[in-house]
């Protein structure tokens, strides 16, 4: 499979207000444009998911962190740069994405991704990509393509041709920071 010729067809639907189902660093993860409303609002429907459980963003470096955050802890980068393991931090006071994607403490969590094929997404978005698991919220994480339900890949806009095969690690740790640093680990 061709990563460019997914990368562009990904992003003409992202582009155009849909979602994609696509791999990630870790699980398959259901994704939109984390600026679009109208986009998060069909994963939370698709998902039968509370709009009061928000998602995570994926983003792929400093400069699209600072656009989304004013302020962001150093420790923030100091735990970026330790953890061996896919690491969702969750921050403070985010900005410029849709208001449907943050939680009712004014927090996202945010991951930053070097895996190829999300890297280069965003890089050809400009944006953050939001991720959630592939899954209807309640039921377990699929672990790999094959065990992602038929309504999933029914609902999506787009389903990425790549890693199919691939059977994933465990989800990534995710760790909550305030801006007076304090830190919290949510999961392991």
């Amino acid at each position: 499979m061709n990563i460019t010729e997914e990368i562009q067809n990904a992003y003409e639907v992202i582009k155009e207000g849909g979602i994609i189902l696509y791999p990630t660093d870790t699980v398959w993860g259901i994704g939109c444009d984390a600026t679009n409303p109208e986009a998060v609002a069909k994963i939370y429907k698709l998902k039968k998911r509370a709009e009061t459980q928000s998602m995570i963003v994926l983003m792929n470096g400093e400069k699209m962190m600072y656009n989304v955050f004013r302020e962001i802890p150093e420790v923030a980068w100091q735990i970026m740069d330790l953890s061996e393991n896919p690491t969702t931090i969750i921050l403070d006071k985010p900005r410029n994405v849709a208001p449907n994607i943050i939680a009712a403490d004014n927090t996202l969590g945010i991951r930053m991704v070097k895996e190829p094929f999300c890297f280069k997404l965003m890089e050809k978005m400009k944006k953050p990509l939001v991720s959630t698991s592939a899954n209807i919220s309640g039921q377990p994480t699929p672990k790999s393509f094959k065990e992602i339900s038929p309504e999933i890949i029914k609902g999506v806009d787009y389903v990425v041709n790549l890693q199919r095969d691939k059977i994933a690690g465990k989800p990534s740790t995710i760790i909550k920071l305030t801006n007076d640093s304090q830190v919290k680990v949510i999961r392991k």
